[in-house]
């Protein structure tokens, strides 16, 4: 009984502190309380849950036959609008704060919102090749299906909430990006439920100008319902080189140099400092060295950009063997390198072997009990971006990254850009090598001031033809969005369809003044 009566004794003292201080100073000021003693535990729930019903669906078989009624029951919400007058734009019903974006934004509480129950993974075709999925389907529940029979996707972007409907409609990158594209371009088909009501499908030969406007359109050419997505055999493990790189034209050259060799199969940086990187490449294989074997995942490891940092203190080069699934999932439990702003001590060795099995919490759990101090806070003081810009441009790059936020580590990610019509192509005819460059975290630049530094990096990402990714916050003017995207196909559909009443442009769904 002691045990239980100390607990209830801590759990009461805790309450009590809560009522003094009140809550909304506990979740600003020691956030990492609050995060520990709920999200933490509230997020395990969520995973069992989720994790339980993916499997159970999959076994019964049971999505196949419901998808069809689904499907119907959105387009009747859709026609149902459409008869009372289609007085408001449309958007999906899922709530603003389940996104992994770190925004939510306000257009939900005027927009008509649509229910989209669509979760499931409906076919793996390993004939075909082809996985066929529904929209809300989570990274984490396809690998968690694929790789326990032996494929896995070529493009598998990194944390588990990722959805593929927000990988499509928005956008994904991985460490295999370099080979493969982005998310969409390992996609071989989409089914929507358009403007008026009416599904339809499109491929690369039906349907095409559909088929390449629907990227990065946020959800504003129709409602996504079913996805293709190729899919490639995998291996049990990758066998991960890690080699630390000094000086900011040799961590360039040998970036690029490695990102253009075929037989690489991931190529990854972690840039630590403007001269300081860790450029890792991988190759996935059936056979690991046993002295070697490392499960970055388990939950008492740590953190994976931890791990790596220790690669650049000791300047030593290293090989391991990761689990595949492992890998894939590397940058989870710490949220890329989020976390350590959350909860400070998250990767202390004590921390991880007691609690580290519920990290991370939940990122919608985070944005529901952010609450507007501390909102407003992140915006202030806080960067999340991803800016693509051509790896021919990646010194002068990281030089204004450096300059205007200061935000360390970066995370950097290949990628072929094909030429190809929609919203983001190369500026030429031929496909070409960028590069993600990620920052995440709090700037140590003097004086920043969000709207001010964001507008001049988003310049510089428009003189070099490059791209910010949609999630994140935008600055940009509509003409200056314009800019930087090819709207000419995305228009003609609009118009074609009947979207300009149904649906806000992208500009207004992503923009500053629609997102809070």
């Amino acid at each position: 009984m002691e045990p239980a009566v100390s607990l209830a004794v801590c759990a009461l003292l805790f309450l009590l502190w809560i009522r003094v201080k009140g809550l909304e100073f506990v979740i600003i000021h020691q956030r990492w309380v609050f995060v520990c003693l709920f999200l933490l535990p509230l997020s395990l729930i969520f995973d069992i849950y989720y994790s339980v019903r993916a499997w159970l669906v999959f076994k019964l078989s049971s999505a196949p036959r419901l998808h069809e009624q689904r499907v119907r029951d959105i387009q009747k919400q859709v026609r149902e609008w459409r008869e009372q007058g289609s007085k408001t734009f449309m958007c999906t019903g899922r709530p603003g704060w389940l996104t992994v974006s770190l925004r939510v934004g306000k257009y939900k509480k005027t927009h008509k919102n649509i229910m989209i129950n669509l979760m499931d993974i409906l076919e793996v075709d390993t004939k075909k090749q082809i996985v066929r999925v529904e929209p809300l389907v989570t990274m984490g529940q396809v690998t968690a299906l694929l790789t326990s029979i032996g494929w896995t996707l070529p493009v598998l972007p990194e944390l588990d909430d990722l959805t593929v409907g927000g990988l499509i409609m928005g956008t994904g990158i991985e460490s295999s990006s370099h080979k493969y594209g982005l998310f969409q371009h390992i996609c071989t088909a989409y089914e929507l439920v358009l403007a008026d009501g009416s599904f339809v499908r499109c491929t690369p030969s039906e349907n095409s100008d559909l088929f390449y406007a629907v990227p990065w359109s946020c959800g504003t050419l129709g409602f996504l319902v079913t996805a293709e997505i190729r899919i490639v055999p995998a291996k049990k493990y990758v066998k991960l080189r890690f080699e630390p790189v000094r000086g900011l034209e040799a961590i360039c050259d040998k970036f690029a140099q490695e990102s253009q060799r075929p037989e690489n199969h991931f190529v990854e940086g972690l840039l630590y400092s403007l001269e300081e990187a860790v450029i890792m490449t991988g190759v996935m294989t059936d056979e690991a060295e046993p002295s070697k074997l490392n499960n970055i995942g388990s939950y008492y490891k740590p953190w994976f950009f931890k791990h790596v940092e220790n690669y650049l203190k000791t300047n030593r080069e290293g090989l391991e063997y990761i689990p595949l699934r492992q890998y894939y999932h590397r940058h989870t439990r710490s949220i890329f390198w989020e976390l350590q702003d959350i909860i400070p001590f998250g990767n202390n060795p004590i921390f991880r072997y007691l609690f580290g099995w519920m990290v991370p919490p939940k990122i919608s759990l985070l944005k529901l009990t952010q609450g507007e101090t501390l909102r407003k806070l992140y915006e202030q003081h806080h960067v999340v971006q991803d800016m693509l810009v051509p790896m021919k441009c990646l010194q002068q790059a990281l030089h204004t990254f450096h300059n205007d936020v200061h935000v360390y580590p970066i995370w950097l990610c290949p990628f072929i850009l094909p030429s190809q019509p929609g919203l983001v192509h190369p500026k030429g005819d031929e496909t070409e090598l960028y590069i993600d460059i990620g920052a995440y975290g709090m700037p140590r630049v003097k004086h920043f001031e969000a709207r001010s530094c964001m507008r001049q990096l988003e310049k510089f990402v428009r003189s070099v033809h490059g791209f910010q990714m949609l999630y994140a916050d935008c600055y940009m003017n509509r003409e200056e969005f314009w800019e930087m995207f090819d709207g000419s196909l995305y228009h003609k559909l609009r118009k074609q369809l009947g979207c300009q009443d149904a649906f806000p442009e992208v500009y207004d769904k992503i923009c500053k003044a629609a997102r809070h």
